[in-house]
């Protein structure tokens, strides 16, 4: 089912539907199916068409520790917290703020 979803997802890009939820959707789908690589891609790419989508820098953040890149998870959370912040999204700014902290102190 997730790689029917995923190639029915890869036909809309470049259309008229393309947009930041479509490559959210995508991004989502690929993590989901193990592909953090191309999670990560896919939710940079969303987050070109809206830079103020506060799920996708949420999710970029996890993806990013899928792909094994924990600095660039470090970025994409410190800029959604802003982001979240700046648009009262409280929900995603403290999910966000408690990512962050588990990746810059993990227990033992």
């Amino acid at each position: 089912m997730n790689a029917r979803l995923i190639a029915n997802l890869r036909r809309q890009c470049g259309g008229p539907r393309d947009g930041a939820l479509l490559r959210f959707s995508l991004g989502n789908a690929l993590l989901g199916a193990g592909d953090a690589g191309a999670a990560v891609a896919e939710l940079r790419h969303a987050l070109t068409f809206d830079p103020t989508y506060s799920a996708a820098w949420k999710l970029l953040g996890k993806a990013c520790i899928a792909a094994g890149q924990p600095q660039a998870a470090a970025e994409a959370w410190r800029d959604g917290i802003a982001v979240a912040a700046q648009r009262g999204d409280k929900q995603a700014e403290k999910e966000m703020i408690v990512f962050l902290r588990r990746l810059e102190n993990p227990k033992p």
